[in-house]
């Protein structure tokens, strides 16, 4: 195909056209390209999935399914009354959640989705269709519950007879499985919303009794009358643990202001009975104030209000009084009056007769209260020992004292009637003690068995006691061989001192001897030839004696080394 031969006719016909003729064809494609465009956003647009078919008209229950469905964190849209959600399964768990717990409108149809109509279909074929569609639908819907993992749904639908009373009931079988972990024995509300969604569902006046929902192991879940007694028992347990709830709570008060006050060492026994009603009790009672007249003027220190007892409401008086025989009509000629005997026997006496009525009304403000009292505290008893005081006993000298079996001997002292009286006191604030309802308190005093305790610290003393000897006695060896060691130094020190003065007296007598030796020989002329090495030894000798007069403790040192090396 030539598209350049096309373009070119198309640019001719243009040409020859005529403007209304142009503005024409231009609406038609701008028609044209707005019904493409809407054509492709409606087809791009999300599809949504009604939960419930029928409109809901109850902007209530409206509201209430809702918010429902919006706590599953599901995204909603109300059309007409009808609410959608984003696909079918998700319609599904919706109306699932909904009928369980029992938010669906009444008179809904949950699965009108399913009717399918068609011109051939026989009544036979549509009651079948219509079985399967909510058979197919209660299981789809089931599975959807968090706790279920398959379900079996049966349904027998008998046919209609004539008569009602040979009418067979609709009955329906439901099998459930559950998820890992799940005992659906525990979970009533459960095998409730999964009955309720098959009434629902089923329609036709299906009854509850013709219902039977088991479990994979054949087990009748929905046997509510029989599970009564399971349940008075839930309920004696739920009432036990009331009661021994409200015991805790009432021992860790009590326990808290006596520790608090004879610390927690002193305080251990307590014992607390609690007695409560848990019948289900409605008390009615009406109380009667007086009326205001007038309330109180805003802003003044004192109140001037005015009140009184009571208002009259109504007030008769009725007051009769006559003398003599009075007129006594007998009524018409012929005809016997109708004055009683005991009158008639007065009629011709002489009396005097007077009576006063006074009927007076007062109402009053009364005010009547209905309450409900569930459970309630019949009498609380609370029986607790404190312990007194034990002290170390101490002798003049403020050491401790000891017993001949060696153990520390201690002193115990109870308390007075004042710190029971007191430790009473707080026991019957922490209870709300009430004589009335039957409340006992009971505060002992005696002394707790400490005997592990008490030998457990006489041991530490004992032990605390050797390590002390232990010290002291080290310390005085360490001391005794100090002072040895420091006699012994100064012992040595002056046995040194007194050899090094003898060495140096022996040397001053020697340097005399040789000093006056030649001293003797130059007068008388002699000359003393002396060897180099005698020379230096002299020298030396002179400085040894110099360098020992000057630091006789470092020459006694240098001695001492040249004595250990010889």
């Amino acid at each position: 195909m030539d598209f350049t031969k096309i373009l070119n006719q198309i640019k001719d016909l243009w040409k020859k056209w005529t403007l209304p003729q142009k503005l024409i064809l231009g609406g038609v494609v701008l028609v044209a390209v707005i019904a493409i465009a809407a054509l492709v956003g409606v087809s791009s647009a999300p599809s949504m999935t009604p939960v419930i078919s029928t409109a809901i008209t109850d902007e209530t229950q409206l509201a209430e399914i809702i918010t429902r469905i919006e706590q599953e964190n599901v995204k909603t849209q109300v059309t007409g009354g009808i609410v959608y959600v984003g696909d079918e399964k998700t319609a599904r768990k919706m109306r699932a959640i909904l009928i369980s717990e029992g938010l669906a409108p009444k008179g809904a149809d949950p699965w009108a989705l399913f009717d399918r109509e068609s011109w051939t279909i026989t009544e036979f074929e549509r009651n079948i269709n219509l079985r399967r569609s909510i058979t197919a639908d209660i299981t789809r819907t089931i599975k959807a519950l968090a706790y279920i993992d398959n379900a079996v749904v049966n349904i027998v639908m008998p046919e209609e007879t004539l008569f009602k009373a040979d009418q067979k009931p609709v009955t329906v079988s439901v099998v459930l499985i559950p998820k890992p972990n799940v005992d659906l024995n525990e979970n009533r509300k459960i095998i409730e919303g999964v009955q309720r969604i098959v009434i629902s569902a089923v329609g036709n006046g299906v009854k509850a009794e013709n219902i039977t929902i088991t479990d994979h192991n054949g087990l009748v879940l929905n046997d509510f009358e029989g599970m009564k007694e399971m349940d008075n028992l839930a309920l004696v347990q739920r009432e036990i643990k009331i009661r021994r709830e409200t015991e805790a709570k009432y021992r860790a008060d009590i326990l808290s202001a006596l520790q608090n006050n004879f610390s927690a060492d002193r305080v251990r026994d307590l014992n607390i009975n609690i007695q409560m009603d848990m019948s289900k009790k409605v008390v009615e009672s009406s109380n009667y104030k007086p009326v205001m007249i007038k309330e109180q003027t805003p802003g003044l220190p004192y109140d001037d209000s005015v009140r009184v007892p009571s208002l009259t409401i109504s007030e008769t008086t009725s007051e009769t009084t006559w003398k003599g025989t009075g007129f006594n009509p007998e009524g018409p000629a012929g005809v016997e009056g109708q004055t009683p005997p005991a009158y008639k026997d007065m009629q011709n006496m002489a009396g005097e007769v007077t009576q006063k009525t006074r009927t007076h009304n007062e109402v009053m403000n009364e005010e009547k209260i209905q309450e409900e009292r569930r459970p309630k505290v019949d009498s609380v008893s609370v029986s607790v020992n404190i312990d007194g005081t034990w002290s170390k006993k101490y002798d003049e000298k403020g050491k401790l004292m000891f017993t001949p079996e060696n153990k520390v001997e201690r002193e115990y002292k109870p308390l007075n009637p004042e710190e029971l009286a007191a430790a009473q006191r707080l026991v019957e604030g922490a209870i709300h003690f009430d004589a009335g309802r039957g409340d006992l308190v009971n505060v002992t005093n005696f002394p707790i068995d400490r005997t592990a305790q008490f030998e457990a610290e006489d041991a530490a003393i004992m032990k605390a006691r050797q390590i002390q000897f232990t010290i002291i006695a080290s310390l005085i060896g360490i001391a005794v061989l100090l002072i040895g060691f420091v006699v012994f130094q100064i012992i040595a020190r002056a046995r040194e001192q007194a050899r090094r003065r003898r060495e140096e007296e022996l040397a001053r007598q020697h340097q005399l001897m040789r000093e006056s030796a030649l001293l003797e020989a130059e007068k008388e002329g002699e000359t003393i030839s002396m060897s180099v090495e005698d020379q230096a030894r002299m020298e030396l000798a002179e400085k040894a004696i110099a360098l020992a007069r000057e630091h006789p403790q470092d020459v006694s040192q240098l001695i001492r080394t040249w004595l250990m090396e010889d």
